[in-house]
């Protein structure tokens, strides 16, 4: 029988363990990855490889690895985790789009001197080829949970990654928007190799959520079976600590309520207080919707090269 959730005697390893047994029937996490190259290009400001991972065992992954040009030896790294936005074609490429009046993630990232990786989730990208709704019934059918499912190809896209020559496996961070900040925070809540989360636009407090009839704001991906049994939002963001984590966030995007943001707000920073790192925390609030502001990528920035 699962702890209810909040026990004070659950230990941060237990709650990973128990927040991971909520994602349905997975792979084992100990099979072999096997990575081919498909291309290797030399972009302007990168090194881009597209890549095959064999990560499931059930289908394959496109990913691509980018990596600076004058890049040697190991560098920190990054996962970086794409968007929904409803662009089922576009997958992995948000990695490489220019946004409105910011440069592409691939070009921040690899000006930093990092490198990253990005995978295709289920059904996005190369891998849509089938609909969220009818991948999520019959994973359902299956004993599976499509949310879980996605977990479970980003960890072991990230058990790949520090496979690289390029990596160092002490400086790891994980970054996404929207759907890709939920995959950031809840990654670096169950691997505790990150050592930096930073998440854009999706902090959403669940039960502020539901008092604020936003639930059909979330595509069907996101719904886990008895997860607000055991987990409020700030409890699994708690299992990143004291680890650094940025978080934006829009005070008129519908998928953040503010006062759930002031919820998580005001129990991370008694989780990283006690903890002895106030300043590993940090929720930066601003005037806009759903979106991604030049100041924001700033903010994210600076943390990066500050805590990575």
């Amino acid at each position: 029988m699962l702890a209810q959730k909040g026990t004070p005697a659950d230990t941060a390893e237990a709650r990973r363990r128990q927040l991971y047994g909520l994602l349905g029937d997975l792979p084992p996490r100990d099979r072999p990855i096997y990575a081919r190259t498909v291309s290797v290009e030399k972009r302007p400001n990168f090194v881009l490889e597209k890549l095959v991972l064999d990560l499931n065992g059930i289908e394959p992954v496109p990913a691509y690895f980018i990596k600076p040009h004058s890049l040697q030896g190991k560098a920190p790294a990054v996962l970086f985790n794409h968007w929904h936005n409803g662009e089922y074609k576009l997958g992995k490429d948000e990695l490489l789009r220019p946004k409105k009046n910011l440069p592409s993630w691939a070009d921040a990232i690899t000006e930093l001197g990092y490198s990253a990786l990005c995978i295709d989730c289920w059904m996005f990208g190369e891998r849509s080829t089938i609909s969220e709704m009818d991948l999520f019934k019959l994973m359902l059918w299956r004993g599976q949970v499509l949310w879980g499912m996605m977990v479970y190809d980003s960890l072991r896209a990230t058990d790949y990654l520090l496979t690289r020559p390029e990596v160092d496996g002490s400086r790891l961070a994980t970054l996404g928007m929207s759907m890709g900040s939920t995959m950031a925070w809840w990654v670096a809540a169950l691997d505790t190799r990150f050592k930096v989360c930073a998440d854009i636009c999706c902090l959403t407090d669940f039960d502020a959520l539901i008092a604020t009839k936003g639930l059909r704001g979330h595509g069907i991906y996101y719904y886990v079976p008895s997860l607000l049994k055991y987990f409020t939002t700030a409890q699994i963001n708690a299992l990143i600590a004291p680890r650094a984590h940025i978080a934006v966030a829009g005070d008129r995007d519908p998928l953040t309520p503010p006062a759930g943001l002031d919820r998580i707000d005001r129990e991370l920073k008694q989780v990283y207080a006690a903890a002895g790192k106030p300043e590993n925390w940090k929720l930066l609030r601003y005037d806009c919707g759903h979106e991604e502001l030049p100041e924001m990528r700033g903010e994210i920035v600076a943390f990066l090269r500050q805590h990575l």
